[in-house]
């Protein structure tokens, strides 16, 4: 066998091995042993002692509604007030630490997605509230993002700084935000969200005058860590009426940063009723142009002030001239869901369900689709405990989460309208 034969042998041993590394689903070797990488996790025993895949499906649903029927059993306690305007600042930790592989592909990059999904999730439950960016690396606090109400501003300022350097300093970060909390006015509810990956803290003087100091300026701070338990994060969160939890890994990190997206009961201080003086401005045309406050440029369309007349960007914000805060009547419609929300709804039991006593409805009252899976099982689904109808578990937490609204509640009280109007 001559040189050249040697080696188109050897480049068809070579394709060969290249078409061995590729799985049937299209995966490289280093995507398929990462995608399988910890698959026990993803099966449970069934009644008959088998092994079979989980149904992520019903499990989320189940995690949904433990956190609906929490959330009721808090209101039901008591007349509970919780703050709609809201001043939210958001410190992650970017130091060495951060850059930990136990989450895939790093803490960093973790903490990165789900910030994105929770600002968004935030604006939607909050819109007359606005967020701030902070980030701490190599002992430093610095401002990502000044308070506003642009997701997608928060959003690109953070992808474009994602660095690890250095250590973690909680205190410099508290005076940071505390700082800029301070400003606020005494309508606005002020909380600080810190998303922290260090086991400790280098900080330049004495962290427990800095936690008396977010005390005495009413910043409710809470922590959520994603190393281990430390004492001083936990007494930051006792100290300020925050919520401190670890998380053990992404999903559970979603689900303990997502349960701040709703307004938290209000602190005895804010509890007084006030009036709050608010613009509503109107939309400019688009050929018009002027001078935008927001970034010093000139720009086309934007919100007029009511009162100064001054030209901004984005609501809600605050007007730079008069101090008017500034929004829109959508944005107010959107908050009155968290003054009267919608009880949970009550899950129909399988049994029930498939009855013949009980001559139930077989598909969704919202989505008209069938609530039995093949081979006519039921399936789960839930009731509505005023109008009584039935709905899929889809749609439970689409009418919870983004609708507020019960559809079956809704079509009766049109039809008992439109019944007496004919009278």
């Amino acid at each position: 066998m001559n040189n050249g034969e040697g080696r188109r042998l050897a480049g068809q041993a070579e394709e060969e091995d290249d078409e061995d590394d590729v799985d049937e689903c299209g995966l490289e070797a280093w995507e398929r042993a990462y995608a399988d990488e910890r698959s026990w996790e993803s099966l449970q025993e069934d009644e008959s002692g088998l092994l079979r895949s989980i149904d992520n499906k019903a499990l989320y649903h189940a995690q949904y509604r433990r956190r609906l029927r929490s959330l009721a059993s808090s209101n039901a306690a008591s007349r509970i007030q919780k703050g709609l305007i809201r001043y939210l600042c958001i410190v992650i930790d970017l130091s060495r630490a951060a850059s930990e592989t136990d989450f895939r592909p790093s803490r960093m990059a973790v903490v990165a997605k789900n910030v994105e999904a929770f600002i968004r999730e935030f604006f939607d439950q909050n819109p007359l509230s606005q967020i701030g960016l902070v980030t701490i690396k190599d002992g430093v606090a610095n401002c990502l993002t000044d308070l506003g109400g642009s997701p997608e501003s928060h959003i690109k300022a953070l992808m474009g700084k994602l660095e690890c350097s250095g250590d973690s300093s909680l205190q410099n970060a508290l005076d940071l935000v505390c700082g800029y909390l301070e400003q606020i006015p005494s309508y606005g509810h002020r909380e600080v969200l810190i998303l922290n990956s260090a086991l400790s803290t280098c900080d330049p003087g004495d962290i427990m005058e800095t936690i008396q100091k977010c005390k005495k300026s009413k910043v409710r701070c809470s922590v959520i860590g994603l190393s281990a338990e430390i004492f001083i994060c936990k007494h930051i969160c006792q100290e300020t009426g925050g919520l401190y939890s670890v998380a053990v890994d992404e999903s559970h990190f979603k689900e303990l940063i997502l349960e701040h997206a709703p307004p938290p009961p209000a602190i005895a201080e804010f509890a007084i009723a006030n009036l709050i003086k608010m613009g509503f401005p109107q939309r400019a045309a688009e050929n018009v142009i002027s001078i935008c406050l927001c970034h010093k440029e000139a720009r086309g369309g934007g919100y007029t002030c009511p009162r100064c007349k001054a030209r901004v960007c984005e609501l809600p914000t605050e007007c730079r001239i008069c101090g008017l805060t500034l929004v829109s009547s959508p944005h107010l419609a959107r908050s009155y869901h968290h003054l009267f929300p919608i009880a949970p709804f009550d899950e129909v039991t399988p049994v029930r369900l498939s009855s013949s006593q009980h001559k139930l409805p077989k598909s969704c009252f919202g989505c008209q689709q069938s609530l039995l899976n093949p081979g006519n099982r039921p399936s789960l689904s839930v009731e509505c405990p005023r109008c009584k109808q039935f709905f899929c578990i889809d749609c439970d937490i689409y009418i919870h989460e983004s609708l507020h609204n019960c559809p079956g509640c809704e079509s009766f009280r049109h039809f008992k309208t439109v019944s007496s109007s004919e009278e």
